[in-house]
């Protein structure tokens, strides 16, 4: 369903060869946002790294979020809730 792609370092497209020519699919980005403790963002980045499915690299420096965010719904739990972000490049069939 999903094809994972790399970016190259000239930001050029690096679709395998028979994608290319495919007028049906097209890469798509999507962004992942993580939130919670630092100590479960790192466990999820581990996790996510453990199943080839992002570097660690890819995610960005936790950051915290402020108390009353709407991100993070009504109720917030005890202690400082961070935020870590990776955008990824799908292959959109």
């Amino acid at each position: 369903m999903f094809e994972y792609l790399e970016p190259d370092a000239s930001g050029a497209s690096n679709l395998p060869p028979s994608s290319r020519s495919s007028t049906q699919a097209r890469p798509e980005r999507v962004r992942h946002m993580l939130y919670g403790s630092l100590a479960a963002i790192d466990r999820t980045i581990k996790i996510l790294h453990a199943l080839g499915y992002t570097d660690p690299n890819d995610w960005s420096d936790p950051i915290p979020m402020p108390p009353n965010s709407p991100m993070l719904g009504a109720t917030s739990p005890a202690g400082t809730v961070w935020m870590a972000i990776a955008t990824k490049t799908v292959l959109i069939e």
